[in-house]
């Protein structure tokens, strides 16, 4: 009776093995037979991870293009900038140099007052000069020299604007006179001398202008 339960319990027991490998056998088939189909479809195992990738791809170039809008945009910024810093550079430079200019003049005319009322005095002493004796005219003359010195140290020079075309920046008129040998239009006579400072008339010269006169029958 216990060899025949043994024999019973070895036979059901194989049998449990036969059917556990034959499900396991049908399975492998099953998965062998679907890897055979999708190969032969031409299907790639792996064909799920291409769309990833595409994504990816598609991520790097909208990246690029934004990379290359932001520097376009970038290099206007530049070039605006540099416009506008070399215009403020020169405008910079206009300023300085009419700064300097500006102070120039103030050196050189700073004493444009002080000249017309000195000239005043020169014309004082051409005056009298001419009324004194011989020997205190020589020494008013020596004086008047000296001024004369004085005024060319300091850039101030008397016109001499005699035979010269009228010229209203120079010259103020204050009566005609016949042409004569002269030319019509030329400063014929000077009345009161007119004077520089450093090439600008700081006193015009009073003069008379030679004009041309009508024959009379």
């Amino acid at each position: 009776m216990a060899i025949r339960c043994f024999s019973v319990c070895k036979n059901l027991n194989v049998g449990r093995l036969q059917l556990f490998l034959s499900n396991d056998c049908s399975a492998l088939i099953g998965l062998y037979s679907t890897a055979a189909k999708q190969w032969g479809t031409g299907e790639d195992c792996h064909g799920d991870d291409d769309a990833p990738a595409e994504s990816d791809t598609s991520h790097d170039v909208t990246n690029v293009r934004l990379l290359e809008t932001r520097a376009s945009k970038l290099e206007d910024r530049v070039r605006e900038l540099t416009e506008r810093y070399k215009k403020a550079l020169a405008d910079s430079d206009n300023v300085r140099r009419r700064t300097q200019k500006f102070v120039q003049d103030a050196k050189l005319f700073g004493i444009q007052s002080f000249c017309r009322d000195l000239v005043e005095v020169a014309d004082l002493l051409e005056q009298t000069t001419g009324d004194l004796q011989e020997d205190e005219g020589q020494r008013l003359g020596q004086v008047q020299d000296r001024l004369h010195g004085v005024f060319t140290k300091h850039g101030l020079e008397k016109m001499s604007p005699v035979g010269a075309k009228y010229d209203p920046y120079q010259h103020q008129i204050v009566c005609h006179t016949p042409a004569g040998a002269g030319e019509p239009g030329t400063v014929a006579v000077v009345k009161q001398n007119g004077y520089k400072l450093h090439g600008r008339t700081i006193r015009h010269a009073l003069v008379g202008i030679a004009v041309m006169t009508q024959a009379r029958d």
